[in-house]
């Protein structure tokens, strides 16, 4: 049989293949139970056998499952196909059923045509908004890039392939594990470079990487192979995304360039604080500036997945020429030409980077860095001299350029305007005096116990700093008390209940019973607020029990059709049979279309009661 004519678990029929990755291949698929097409993704052949990457696969499709929100591609089922090859040995296939999107990669969008600032934005928030979910469900992607965008048809943002995922409470969640280094070059955060260990912070610099690419028209590095762009990462300064586009905001760049700090800590900290940073600054006003003009290079396809060199050595393997030629409008290139393995070589040397010599099948070890008692080379000192001079003049057109609001926490002593005092206002309020001093602001909420939700806690920069128009505010909004979310106790009894609200430090409120057709008597089938929703500590809960009992609704004169329906569906769940009308001869069979009486009349009764519905028959 074909591989587009296989049926997985007797269930999801295979169509044509429409995506293919380093791990997996993807197909058009239809759920022949339920009738809606979806997307299975199925663990390639030569992999299916290695423990590593079918342990992978399975966590792809456990922290996948765990989140369900708009922006993140659904996955409905996983499991493991079983089949015999053609020399009659047993085969085991890993899958992954998943919702079916219709759009296109953010990164063949950019191949297509520049995308517009607002647009940009607007999907780097999709992104933030996905990434804010999976944070706080526990899971940090570690491979976000445009290939693992999705921009539906209509315009969402949907974010997929957490097949690198890990648990934040993971300890061995670094870079440097048993399948050597993982990600993509191009969107490698410094700390991915080193080796070290990861977090969700390592997303946002992925994202910030994104967002510079929709709205510079290229990425911040670009290199001849993935080591030197990830060797840029960690060591090179990023050019402010506005030279290659003057179209761009003091106030966005503040924003792209706070994104991509070296240190983690000198980054946005929460997804939630990226994206209100974004879209505040989305509303700054542009301020002229001289073009600065720079010879960037030529633009390469994405770098490849540092997965790739656990087979194929990069390091000395050139890139394919690109012709000189005006930019076009697509910012990216086409893709580079192959590179030819070798392990005898290292180009870096002269730049104090050292790799261990790389065998096939071992494992790539992170950059190392000479340290100060090394001599460095001429060509380093004769490139750190250039490269420094070239960073302090751009520096200086473009702080002149934009009056000192392009970098993060600058903010002049002389002059310009003396922030308000507005602690303890409403963020309303406060926004609206720190607009008469022309001052951009963003919020920022925090947990208090002591200050009242919706009133600022302080502002960054502080009160009485001087700052010049159009400057960033942050205001650190009180959210309330410490949030949790509300625990799922359906289906438990009333003491369990109050037993897992208690050790979610909530109160246990009102009682109240309820029907339910599948629910037992004495079990949970609700909680108000709703499981799932954050709620402050020690907040109440209230409950909906079961009674046990259910509705029945008076079906006569209905059609027989429509009665069975209602009284066989998922608001009332009983056991129908129908009859002759007892007013028939004996004997006679049931023939009208019609129902005529009904052996329970509406009211209450215990769920799962049979009821018998008369119709005409036969004389």
């Amino acid at each position: 049989m074909s591989e587009n004519q296989r049926v997985i678990a007797g269930r999801y029929t295979l169509g044509s293949l429409i995506g293919r990755g380093g791990m997996a291949d993807v197909y058009e698929g239809t759920d022949t139970i339920l009738g809606r097409k979806v997307a299975i993704k199925l663990l390639k052949a030569d992999l299916a056998a290695d423990p590593s990457f079918e342990s992978r696969f399975r966590e792809e499709a456990q922290a996948s499952a765990r989140m369900a929100h708009p922006t993140i591609v659904r996955v409905y089922d996983t499991g493991e196909e079983s089949s015999i090859d053609d020399n009659g040995t047993e085969r085991r296939t890993p899958y992954i059923v998943m919702e079916y999107v219709r759009g296109t990669l953010l990164r063949d969008l950019m191949h297509e045509r520049r995308i517009g600032t607002p647009e940009a934005i607007g999907y780097a928030e999709g992104i933030l908004t996905a990434l804010e979910f999976s944070h706080k469900a526990g899971i940090i992607h570690r491979d976000i890039k445009s290939a693992n965008i999705m921009i539906t048809d209509t315009g969402l943002v949907k974010v997929m392939d957490f097949g690198i995922a890990r648990t934040m409470s993971d300890g061995s969640a670094t870079q440097a594990h048993t399948t050597g280094i993982v990600g993509t070059a191009q969107y490698f955060s410094p700390e991915q470079a080193r080796g070290e260990s990861v977090d969700a912070r390592t997303d946002l610099y992925s994202t910030g990487v994104v967002l510079y690419e929709m709205l510079a028209g290229r990425p911040p590095f670009t290199g001849e192979t993935a080591v030197s762009v990830a060797y840029q990462h960690v060591s090179e300064a990023v050019t402010p995304p506005s030279v290659y586009n003057p179209e761009l905001s003091a106030a966005l760049d503040q924003v792209v360039l706070h994104a991509l700090a070296k240190d983690r800590n000198e980054r946005f900290q929460s997804a939630e604080e990226f994206r209100e940073h974004l879209l505040a600054a989305s509303l700054a006003p542009i301020t002229a500036a001289t073009p600065v003009v720079i010879e960037e290079p030529a633009p390469v396809e994405e770098a490849p997945s540092f997965e790739d060199l656990l087979s194929e050595d990069f390091f000395s393997a050139p890139v394919a020429e690109t012709p000189a030629e005006e930019p076009k409008e697509s910012p990216v290139a086409a893709p580079t030409e192959a590179f030819t393995p070798t392990t005898d070589t290292n180009p870096f040397a002269t730049l104090g980077v050292e790799f261990e010599t790389i065998e096939a099948g071992e494992e790539f070890k992170p950059v190392k860095v000479k340290t100060a008692n090394q001599k460095p080379s001429p060509g380093l000192l004769w490139g750190i001299g250039s490269g420094v001079s070239v960073v302090l003049v751009g520096l200086l057109v473009w702080l002149l350029a934009f009056g000192g609001g392009g970098l993060t926490n600058f903010h002049p002593t002389a002059g310009g305007n003396a922030v308000f005092d507005v602690t303890g206002m409403t963020f309303a309020d406060a926004k609206a005096k720190l607009a008469t001093q022309n001052l951009v602001v963003s919020e920022q909420f925090e947990v208090s116990d002591t200050i009242d939700p919706d009133s600022v806690i302080r502002t960054d920069p502080p009160a009485g700093t001087k700052v010049a128009d159009g400057t960033m505010i942050t205001l650190y909004v009180s959210s309330g008390k410490t949030q949790t979310p509300v625990p799922n106790v359906a289906g438990m009894t009333e003491a369990e209940a109050q037993l897992a609200l208690e050790n979610a430090h909530l109160t246990l409120g009102t009682i109240t019973e309820g029907n339910s057709p599948t629910v037992l008597k004495g079990q949970v089938i609700s909680t108000d607020p709703a499981s799932g929703l954050q709620v402050a500590q020690g907040s109440v809960v209230n409950l909906l029990i079961s009674n046990g009992q259910v509705m029945v609704p008076d079906v006569t004169n209905k059609s027989l059709s429509d009665a069975k329906r209602i009284l066989q569906g998922p608001d009332v769940g009983l056991v129908v049979d129908v009859a002759a009308d007892p007013a028939c001869p004996n004997g006679a069979a049931p023939l009208g279309v019609i129902v005529l009486k009904q052996s329970i009349p509406a009211g209450l009764v215990d769920a799962g009661s049979p009821i018998t519905i008369y119709v005409g028959c036969t004389q």
